[in-house]
Protein backbone atom coordinates (compact mmCIF):
# COMPACT_ATOMS: atom_id res chain seq x y z
CA UNK A 1 0.00 0.00 0.00
CA UNK A 2 1.57 3.33 -1.04
CA UNK A 3 1.23 5.41 2.12
CA UNK A 4 2.95 8.64 0.11
CA UNK A 5 0.08 8.50 -2.20
CA UNK A 6 -2.88 8.60 0.30
CA UNK A 7 -1.25 11.11 2.34
CA UNK A 8 -1.11 13.04 -1.22
CA UNK A 9 -4.66 12.36 -1.11
CA UNK A 10 -5.38 13.67 2.26
CA UNK A 11 -3.38 16.70 1.63
CA UNK A 12 -4.98 18.07 -1.98
CA UNK A 13 -8.77 17.49 0.50
CA UNK A 14 -7.30 19.96 2.72
CA UNK A 15 -6.80 22.49 0.30
CA UNK A 16 -10.32 22.83 0.14
CA UNK A 17 -10.89 23.10 3.56
CA UNK A 18 -8.35 25.64 3.84
CA UNK A 19 -10.02 28.10 1.37
CA UNK A 20 -13.29 27.52 3.35
CA UNK A 21 -11.62 28.78 6.52
CA UNK A 22 -10.19 32.04 4.94
CA UNK A 23 -14.62 32.76 3.42
CA UNK A 24 -14.81 32.34 6.95
CA UNK A 25 -12.37 34.63 8.07
CA UNK A 26 -13.68 37.20 5.59
CA UNK A 27 -17.32 36.83 7.50
CA UNK A 28 -15.22 37.18 10.72
CA UNK A 29 -14.02 40.76 9.68
CA UNK A 30 -17.52 41.70 7.98
CA UNK A 31 -18.38 41.52 11.70
CA UNK A 32 -15.81 42.70 13.88
CA UNK A 33 -15.26 39.49 15.41
CA UNK A 34 -11.88 37.88 15.75
CA UNK A 35 -10.49 35.97 12.40
CA UNK A 36 -7.73 33.90 14.36
CA UNK A 37 -9.88 31.02 15.38
CA UNK A 38 -10.11 30.35 11.09
CA UNK A 39 -6.85 31.76 9.92
CA UNK A 40 -4.85 29.29 12.14
CA UNK A 41 -6.76 26.07 11.05
CA UNK A 42 -6.49 27.35 7.90
CA UNK A 43 -2.87 28.00 7.54
CA UNK A 44 -2.93 24.21 9.54
CA UNK A 45 -4.25 22.95 6.73
CA UNK A 46 -1.84 25.13 4.06
CA UNK A 47 1.11 23.64 5.84
CA UNK A 48 0.10 20.25 5.84
CA UNK A 49 -0.71 20.55 1.87
CA UNK A 50 2.76 22.52 1.21
CA UNK A 51 4.49 19.34 3.06
CA UNK A 52 3.03 17.17 -0.12
CA UNK A 53 5.70 18.57 -2.04
CA UNK A 54 8.46 17.69 -0.07
CA UNK A 55 6.80 13.55 0.58
CA UNK A 56 7.08 12.97 -3.26
CA UNK A 57 5.44 9.51 -4.15
CA UNK A 58 7.90 7.20 -6.61
CA UNK A 59 4.62 5.80 -7.62
CA UNK A 60 2.05 7.90 -10.32
CA UNK A 61 -0.75 8.94 -8.25
CA UNK A 62 -2.96 6.29 -9.35
CA UNK A 63 -4.12 5.00 -6.20
CA UNK A 64 -5.68 1.03 -5.60
CA UNK A 65 -8.94 -0.01 -4.66
CA UNK A 66 -8.13 -0.24 -1.15
CA UNK A 67 -5.91 3.01 -1.01
CA UNK A 68 -8.80 5.36 -2.48
CA UNK A 69 -11.01 3.90 -0.11
CA UNK A 70 -8.14 4.33 3.00
CA UNK A 71 -7.68 7.81 1.30
CA UNK A 72 -11.81 8.80 1.08
CA UNK A 73 -12.15 7.69 5.15
CA UNK A 74 -8.72 8.89 6.34
CA UNK A 75 -9.65 12.45 4.78
CA UNK A 76 -13.16 12.82 6.03
CA UNK A 77 -11.54 12.02 9.63
CA UNK A 78 -8.56 14.62 8.88
CA UNK A 79 -11.10 17.13 7.85
CA UNK A 80 -13.32 16.63 10.58
CA UNK A 81 -10.81 17.09 13.61
CA UNK A 82 -9.69 20.25 12.01
CA UNK A 83 -12.92 21.58 11.36
CA UNK A 84 -13.09 21.47 15.04
CA UNK A 85 -10.43 24.09 15.97
CA UNK A 86 -12.94 26.87 14.93
CA UNK A 87 -14.98 25.62 18.15
CA UNK A 88 -11.80 25.44 19.97
CA UNK A 89 -10.04 28.36 19.01
CA UNK A 90 -13.33 30.73 19.43
CA UNK A 91 -13.84 28.82 23.05
CA UNK A 92 -17.80 28.56 21.43
CA UNK A 93 -17.36 25.16 21.90
CA UNK A 94 -14.38 25.12 24.40
CA UNK A 95 -14.49 20.98 24.99
CA UNK A 96 -12.58 18.51 22.64
CA UNK A 97 -15.13 16.04 22.29
CA UNK A 98 -17.91 18.81 21.97
CA UNK A 99 -16.23 19.90 19.19
CA UNK A 100 -14.88 17.10 17.68
CA UNK A 101 -18.90 16.13 17.48
CA UNK A 102 -20.15 19.19 16.63
CA UNK A 103 -17.26 19.36 13.67
CA UNK A 104 -18.20 15.32 12.28
CA UNK A 105 -22.12 16.17 12.49
CA UNK A 106 -21.59 19.43 10.36
CA UNK A 107 -18.83 17.26 7.96
CA UNK A 108 -21.27 14.48 7.75
CA UNK A 109 -24.07 16.99 7.46
CA UNK A 110 -25.83 14.75 10.29
CA UNK A 111 -26.97 17.89 12.06
CA UNK A 112 -26.99 16.58 15.29
CA UNK A 113 -25.61 19.23 18.24
CA UNK A 114 -24.57 19.52 21.49
CA UNK A 115 -25.19 22.91 21.29
CA UNK A 116 -28.08 24.55 23.72
CA UNK A 117 -27.83 28.66 22.92
CA UNK A 118 -26.91 28.54 19.20
CA UNK A 119 -28.22 32.17 18.90
CA UNK A 120 -25.04 32.99 21.61
CA UNK A 121 -22.72 32.25 19.22
CA UNK A 122 -20.64 34.51 16.86
CA UNK A 123 -21.90 34.89 13.19
CA UNK A 124 -18.38 33.75 12.34
CA UNK A 125 -18.93 30.41 14.07
CA UNK A 126 -22.57 30.08 12.82
CA UNK A 127 -21.53 30.38 9.35
CA UNK A 128 -18.42 27.59 9.75
CA UNK A 129 -20.88 25.45 10.90
CA UNK A 130 -23.26 25.65 8.36
CA UNK A 131 -19.94 25.82 5.60
CA UNK A 132 -19.24 22.27 7.41
CA UNK A 133 -22.44 20.86 5.98
CA UNK A 134 -21.51 22.47 2.45
CA UNK A 135 -18.36 20.86 2.19
CA UNK A 136 -19.49 17.40 3.23
CA UNK A 137 -23.07 17.76 0.94
CA UNK A 138 -20.59 18.18 -2.14
CA UNK A 139 -17.69 15.34 -1.08
CA UNK A 140 -20.62 12.72 -1.04
CA UNK A 141 -22.16 13.44 -3.95
CA UNK A 142 -18.29 13.30 -5.66
CA UNK A 143 -17.85 10.38 -3.78
CA UNK A 144 -20.69 8.20 -4.42
CA UNK A 145 -21.15 9.15 -8.39
CA UNK A 146 -17.32 9.43 -9.20
CA UNK A 147 -14.94 8.38 -7.20
CA UNK A 148 -16.88 4.90 -5.95
CA UNK A 149 -18.11 3.81 -9.44
CA UNK A 150 -14.87 4.50 -10.68
CA UNK A 151 -14.07 1.41 -8.31
CA UNK A 152 -15.91 -0.62 -9.83
CA UNK A 153 -17.86 -0.87 -6.29
CA UNK A 154 -20.62 -3.18 -6.36
CA UNK A 155 -23.96 -1.19 -6.05
CA UNK A 156 -22.10 2.56 -6.51
CA UNK A 157 -22.24 1.44 -10.25
CA UNK A 158 -25.34 0.20 -9.93
CA UNK A 159 -26.94 3.24 -8.18
CA UNK A 160 -25.05 6.31 -9.06
CA UNK A 161 -24.72 5.97 -12.71
CA UNK A 162 -26.38 4.12 -15.77
CA UNK A 163 -24.03 1.38 -17.40
CA UNK A 164 -24.10 3.84 -20.93
CA UNK A 165 -23.37 6.82 -18.35
CA UNK A 166 -20.33 5.28 -16.40
CA UNK A 167 -18.28 4.93 -20.22
CA UNK A 168 -18.48 8.87 -20.67
CA UNK A 169 -18.24 10.15 -17.69
CA UNK A 170 -14.61 7.78 -17.09
CA UNK A 171 -12.83 9.95 -19.43
CA UNK A 172 -14.50 12.94 -18.29
CA UNK A 173 -14.23 12.89 -14.72
CA UNK A 174 -13.08 16.67 -14.14
CA UNK A 175 -15.71 17.94 -16.64
CA UNK A 176 -18.94 16.04 -14.86
CA UNK A 177 -17.48 16.70 -11.85
CA UNK A 178 -17.59 20.66 -12.71
CA UNK A 179 -21.29 20.13 -13.76
CA UNK A 180 -22.11 18.51 -10.74
CA UNK A 181 -20.57 21.64 -8.69
CA UNK A 182 -22.42 23.62 -10.98
CA UNK A 183 -25.81 22.56 -10.10
CA UNK A 184 -24.82 22.32 -6.63
CA UNK A 185 -24.13 25.87 -6.45
CA UNK A 186 -27.28 26.98 -8.77
CA UNK A 187 -29.46 24.94 -6.18
CA UNK A 188 -27.83 27.09 -3.21
CA UNK A 189 -28.34 30.01 -5.11
CA UNK A 190 -31.48 30.03 -6.03
CA UNK A 191 -32.47 28.92 -2.64
CA UNK A 192 -30.83 31.83 -0.88
CA UNK A 193 -32.35 34.28 -3.27
CA UNK A 194 -35.73 32.68 -2.67
CA UNK A 195 -35.51 32.87 0.89
CA UNK A 196 -34.31 36.56 0.76
CA UNK A 197 -37.33 37.87 -1.28
CA UNK A 198 -39.33 35.85 0.96
CA UNK A 199 -38.22 38.18 3.89
CA UNK A 200 -35.46 36.05 5.21
CA UNK A 201 -32.11 37.88 6.43
CA UNK A 202 -29.50 37.00 3.79
CA UNK A 203 -27.19 35.88 6.52
CA UNK A 204 -29.62 33.19 7.30
CA UNK A 205 -30.59 32.70 3.81
CA UNK A 206 -27.12 31.28 2.87
CA UNK A 207 -26.54 29.56 6.26
CA UNK A 208 -30.05 27.77 5.74
CA UNK A 209 -29.32 27.30 1.91
CA UNK A 210 -25.66 25.71 2.96
CA UNK A 211 -27.86 23.31 5.34
CA UNK A 212 -30.80 22.50 3.20
CA UNK A 213 -28.87 22.06 -0.23
CA UNK A 214 -26.45 19.81 1.62
CA UNK A 215 -29.47 17.72 3.90
CA UNK A 216 -27.53 18.72 6.78
CA UNK A 217 -29.89 21.16 9.15
CA UNK A 218 -27.69 23.16 11.17
CA UNK A 219 -29.81 26.38 11.56
CA UNK A 220 -29.01 29.81 12.67
CA UNK A 221 -31.99 29.97 15.48
CA UNK A 222 -32.20 27.75 18.50
CA UNK A 223 -35.74 26.81 17.57
CA UNK A 224 -34.55 26.31 14.02
CA UNK A 225 -37.49 26.95 11.30
CA UNK A 226 -40.29 26.95 13.74
CA UNK A 227 -40.30 31.34 13.69
CA UNK A 228 -40.19 31.84 10.06
CA UNK A 229 -43.23 31.69 7.87
CA UNK A 230 -45.42 29.25 6.35
CA UNK A 231 -44.01 30.57 2.63
CA UNK A 232 -40.07 30.21 3.46
CA UNK A 233 -41.28 26.25 5.54
CA UNK A 234 -42.63 25.52 2.30
CA UNK A 235 -39.32 27.00 0.10
CA UNK A 236 -37.01 24.79 2.51
CA UNK A 237 -39.32 21.50 2.50
CA UNK A 238 -39.10 21.85 -1.61
CA UNK A 239 -35.40 22.44 -1.43
CA UNK A 240 -35.17 19.15 0.64
CA UNK A 241 -37.00 17.13 -1.05
CA UNK A 242 -34.77 18.22 -4.20
CA UNK A 243 -31.07 17.83 -2.87
CA UNK A 244 -32.73 14.07 -1.23
CA UNK A 245 -33.13 13.55 -5.76
CA UNK A 246 -30.34 11.60 -7.18
CA UNK A 247 -28.05 14.38 -8.75
CA UNK A 248 -27.65 12.05 -11.57
CA UNK A 249 -31.59 13.57 -12.55
CA UNK A 250 -30.25 16.96 -13.00
CA UNK A 251 -26.97 15.46 -15.21
CA UNK A 252 -30.17 14.25 -17.37
CA UNK A 253 -32.17 17.20 -17.17
CA UNK A 254 -28.86 19.44 -18.48
CA UNK A 255 -28.11 16.83 -21.34
CA UNK A 256 -32.08 16.87 -22.23
CA UNK A 257 -32.04 13.25 -21.63
CA UNK A 258 -35.90 12.88 -20.70
CA UNK A 259 -35.98 9.26 -21.29
CA UNK A 260 -33.53 7.86 -18.35
CA UNK A 261 -35.68 10.36 -15.75
CA UNK A 262 -38.78 8.85 -17.11
CA UNK A 263 -37.85 5.02 -16.59
CA UNK A 264 -36.07 6.08 -13.16
CA UNK A 265 -37.27 3.59 -10.75
CA UNK A 266 -35.74 5.25 -7.43
CA UNK A 267 -37.19 9.03 -8.61
CA UNK A 268 -40.62 7.47 -8.70
CA UNK A 269 -40.33 5.53 -5.67
CA UNK A 270 -38.57 8.33 -3.68
CA UNK A 271 -41.69 10.90 -4.26
CA UNK A 272 -44.08 7.85 -4.55
CA UNK A 273 -43.48 7.70 -0.64
CA UNK A 274 -43.30 10.95 0.40
CA UNK A 275 -46.35 11.40 -0.97
CA UNK A 276 -48.37 8.30 0.28
CA UNK A 277 -46.81 9.05 4.37
CA UNK A 278 -47.47 12.93 3.88
CA UNK A 279 -50.75 11.84 3.49
CA UNK A 280 -51.18 9.61 6.51
CA UNK A 281 -49.28 12.18 8.56
CA UNK A 282 -51.91 14.89 7.41
CA UNK A 283 -54.58 12.85 8.41
CA UNK A 284 -53.24 11.57 11.46
CA UNK A 285 -52.73 15.27 12.33
CA UNK A 286 -56.01 16.42 11.09
CA UNK A 287 -58.36 14.09 12.75
CA UNK A 288 -55.67 13.38 16.22
CA UNK A 289 -55.20 16.65 16.84
CA UNK A 290 -57.55 18.85 14.84
CA UNK A 291 -55.32 20.56 13.31
CA UNK A 292 -56.30 23.21 10.67
CA UNK A 293 -55.63 21.50 7.05
CA UNK A 294 -52.79 23.78 5.80
CA UNK A 295 -50.87 23.41 9.52
CA UNK A 296 -51.14 19.15 9.51
CA UNK A 297 -50.09 19.29 5.76
CA UNK A 298 -47.61 21.77 6.07
CA UNK A 299 -46.22 20.31 9.52
CA UNK A 300 -46.55 16.33 7.85
CA UNK A 301 -45.06 17.74 4.63
CA UNK A 302 -41.99 19.71 6.40
CA UNK A 303 -40.91 16.97 9.28
CA UNK A 304 -41.33 13.99 7.22
CA UNK A 305 -39.22 15.33 4.04
CA UNK A 306 -36.68 16.86 6.67
CA UNK A 307 -36.58 12.94 8.19
CA UNK A 308 -36.13 11.25 4.67
CA UNK A 309 -33.73 13.54 3.32
CA UNK A 310 -31.96 13.24 6.65
CA UNK A 311 -31.88 16.92 6.76
CA UNK A 312 -33.15 17.68 10.28
CA UNK A 313 -34.84 20.93 10.05
CA UNK A 314 -37.87 20.98 12.35
CA UNK A 315 -40.93 23.35 12.10
CA UNK A 316 -42.71 21.59 15.08
CA UNK A 317 -42.16 19.31 18.05
CA UNK A 318 -43.08 15.69 16.43
CA UNK A 319 -43.18 14.09 19.65
CA UNK A 320 -46.25 15.84 20.57
CA UNK A 321 -47.77 14.11 17.73
CA UNK A 322 -50.19 10.98 18.00
CA UNK A 323 -48.48 7.56 18.83
CA UNK A 324 -48.62 5.91 15.79
CA UNK A 325 -47.17 9.42 13.79
CA UNK A 326 -44.68 8.95 15.51
CA UNK A 327 -44.01 5.48 15.21
CA UNK A 328 -44.35 5.84 11.35
CA UNK A 329 -41.61 9.32 11.89
CA UNK A 330 -39.14 6.65 13.28
CA UNK A 331 -39.17 4.38 11.10
CA UNK A 332 -39.08 7.14 8.12
CA UNK A 333 -35.53 7.20 9.71
CA UNK A 334 -34.22 4.18 8.20
CA UNK A 335 -35.60 5.26 4.56
CA UNK A 336 -33.12 8.00 3.35
CA UNK A 337 -33.29 9.68 0.20
CA UNK A 338 -32.08 9.00 -3.56
CA UNK A 339 -28.86 7.10 -3.98
CA UNK A 340 -26.49 9.94 -5.77
CA UNK A 341 -28.13 12.36 -3.60
CA UNK A 342 -26.63 14.36 -0.41
CA UNK A 343 -29.21 12.41 1.76
CA UNK A 344 -28.52 9.49 4.32
CA UNK A 345 -30.00 6.37 5.16
CA UNK A 346 -30.39 3.25 3.38
CA UNK A 347 -31.70 4.73 0.35
CA UNK A 348 -34.75 4.36 -2.23
CA UNK A 349 -33.07 2.34 -4.95
CA UNK A 350 -31.61 -0.19 -2.37
CA UNK A 351 -35.64 -0.47 -1.10
CA UNK A 352 -36.84 -0.78 -4.74
CA UNK A 353 -34.48 -3.78 -4.82
CA UNK A 354 -35.66 -4.94 -1.72
CA UNK A 355 -39.02 -4.95 -2.81
CA UNK A 356 -38.29 -6.83 -6.42
CA UNK A 357 -36.55 -9.34 -4.31
CA UNK A 358 -39.55 -9.98 -2.14
CA UNK A 359 -41.39 -10.50 -4.97
CA UNK A 360 -39.84 -12.73 -6.96
CA UNK A 361 -39.24 -14.77 -4.24
CA UNK A 362 -43.55 -14.81 -4.05
CA UNK A 363 -43.67 -15.62 -7.74
CA UNK A 364 -40.63 -18.49 -7.11
CA UNK A 365 -42.93 -20.10 -4.43
CA UNK A 366 -45.91 -20.86 -7.03
CA UNK A 367 -43.71 -21.01 -9.78
CA UNK A 368 -40.44 -23.02 -9.07
CA UNK A 369 -39.13 -23.35 -12.37
CA UNK A 370 -39.39 -19.77 -13.27
CA UNK A 371 -36.34 -17.68 -14.29
CA UNK A 372 -36.98 -14.60 -13.15
CA UNK A 373 -34.55 -11.38 -13.23
CA UNK A 374 -33.99 -8.47 -10.94
CA UNK A 375 -34.04 -4.97 -13.13
CA UNK A 376 -33.47 -1.64 -11.83
CA UNK A 377 -34.57 1.43 -14.88
CA UNK A 378 -34.65 -1.49 -17.21
CA UNK A 379 -30.94 -2.79 -16.72
CA UNK A 380 -30.73 -6.02 -15.41
CA UNK A 381 -29.13 -6.28 -11.94
CA UNK A 382 -26.45 -8.80 -11.57
CA UNK A 383 -26.61 -11.32 -8.75
CA UNK A 384 -23.30 -10.36 -7.52
CA UNK A 385 -24.62 -6.31 -7.45
CA UNK A 386 -27.87 -7.64 -5.75
CA UNK A 387 -26.32 -9.95 -3.08
CA UNK A 388 -24.19 -6.68 -2.17
CA UNK A 389 -27.79 -4.43 -1.76
CA UNK A 390 -29.35 -6.98 0.32
CA UNK A 391 -25.78 -7.28 2.31
CA UNK A 392 -25.71 -3.55 2.76
CA UNK A 393 -29.28 -3.47 4.66
CA UNK A 394 -28.44 -6.46 6.68
CA UNK A 395 -24.99 -4.95 8.22
CA UNK A 396 -27.43 -1.27 8.06
CA UNK A 397 -29.80 -2.94 10.04
CA UNK A 398 -27.04 -4.86 12.24
CA UNK A 399 -25.35 -1.63 12.91
CA UNK A 400 -27.93 0.05 14.01
CA UNK A 401 -28.82 -3.05 16.73
CA UNK A 402 -25.22 -2.97 17.73
CA UNK A 403 -25.23 0.53 18.17
CA UNK A 404 -28.39 0.56 20.31
CA UNK A 405 -27.22 -2.17 22.66
CA UNK A 406 -23.83 -0.15 23.26
CA UNK A 407 -25.62 3.13 23.82
CA UNK A 408 -27.54 1.35 26.60
CA UNK A 409 -24.73 -0.24 28.73
CA UNK A 410 -23.77 3.14 29.01
CA UNK A 411 -27.02 3.58 31.17
CA UNK A 412 -29.38 5.44 27.96
CA UNK A 413 -32.73 4.39 28.14
CA UNK A 414 -33.32 2.12 24.94
CA UNK A 415 -35.23 4.60 23.06
CA UNK A 416 -33.16 7.30 23.34
CA UNK A 417 -30.54 4.78 22.60
CA UNK A 418 -31.83 3.29 19.41
CA UNK A 419 -33.45 6.77 18.03
CA UNK A 420 -29.56 8.13 18.67
CA UNK A 421 -28.16 5.31 16.48
CA UNK A 422 -30.67 5.60 14.06
CA UNK A 423 -30.11 9.45 13.25
CA UNK A 424 -26.67 9.46 13.64
CA UNK A 425 -26.61 6.59 11.31
CA UNK A 426 -28.82 7.98 8.80
CA UNK A 427 -27.68 11.47 9.24
CA UNK A 428 -30.75 13.04 10.41
CA UNK A 429 -29.81 15.05 13.66
CA UNK A 430 -33.05 14.80 15.33
CA UNK A 431 -34.57 11.84 17.13
CA UNK A 432 -36.92 10.38 19.19
CA UNK A 433 -36.97 10.84 22.93
CA UNK A 434 -34.54 13.11 24.94
CA UNK A 435 -32.75 13.42 21.54
CA UNK A 436 -36.08 14.99 20.02
CA UNK A 437 -36.34 18.07 17.69
CA UNK A 438 -36.70 20.47 21.34
CA UNK A 439 -33.06 18.67 22.60
CA UNK A 440 -29.50 18.07 21.95
CA UNK A 441 -27.03 15.98 22.29
CA UNK A 442 -24.93 17.40 25.27
CA UNK A 443 -26.31 15.46 28.14
CA UNK A 444 -24.58 11.68 26.67
CA UNK A 445 -21.37 11.00 28.60
CA UNK A 446 -17.89 11.56 26.22
CA UNK A 447 -17.83 8.13 25.71
CA UNK A 448 -21.52 8.11 23.69
CA UNK A 449 -20.46 11.20 22.00
CA UNK A 450 -17.93 9.46 20.51
CA UNK A 451 -19.44 6.24 19.93
CA UNK A 452 -21.93 8.04 17.92
CA UNK A 453 -19.17 10.66 16.10
CA UNK A 454 -18.06 6.88 14.33
CA UNK A 455 -21.76 5.78 13.56
CA UNK A 456 -22.25 9.26 12.21
CA UNK A 457 -18.88 8.59 9.81
CA UNK A 458 -20.57 5.00 9.23
CA UNK A 459 -23.64 6.57 8.11
CA UNK A 460 -21.94 8.97 5.80
CA UNK A 461 -19.39 6.78 4.13
CA UNK A 462 -22.18 4.21 3.70
CA UNK A 463 -20.92 1.69 5.69
CA UNK A 464 -18.65 -0.35 3.52
CA UNK A 465 -15.24 2.48 3.26
CA UNK A 466 -15.39 2.17 7.20
CA UNK A 467 -16.01 -1.74 7.50
CA UNK A 468 -13.26 -2.97 5.09
CA UNK A 469 -10.74 -1.30 6.90
CA UNK A 470 -11.68 -3.48 10.22
CA UNK A 471 -11.55 -6.85 7.90
CA UNK A 472 -8.05 -8.86 7.97
CA UNK A 473 -8.06 -9.14 4.20
CA UNK A 474 -7.80 -5.33 3.76
CA UNK A 475 -4.66 -5.16 5.88
CA UNK A 476 -3.02 -8.09 3.62
CA UNK A 477 0.58 -8.08 1.42
CA UNK A 478 0.54 -3.98 2.88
Amino acid sequence: MNFKSIYSVICKTLILLGWALILTSIVAIIYSEDTLPFLLPALFAFALNGSNYFIKSSKALELTKKETILSVSLSWLFISIIGSFPYLFSNSIPEITNAVFESISGFTTTGSSILSDIEALPKSVLFWRSMTHWIGGIGIIVLVIIVMPSLRVSGYQLFSLESSLQDKIRPKIVSVGKRLLMIYLSLTLLETILLCLEGMPIFDSICHSFGTIATGGFSTKNDSLVSYSPIVQYTVAIFMLLSGTNFIIYYYLFNKQFKDIKRNDELRFYYKTVFFITLFLTASLYFGKNFDLELAFRESFFQLVSIITSTGFATADYLQWPIYAIIVIFFAMFLGGSTGSTAGGVKMARYVILYKNLKRNFIQQMHPNASLQIKLNNNTVSEESNQTVLTFIMSYFLIFILGSVCLACFNVDIKTASSSVATCLAGIGPGIGKVGPMFNFNHFSDAVKLILSLIMLMGRLEIYAIMVLVTPTFWKNI
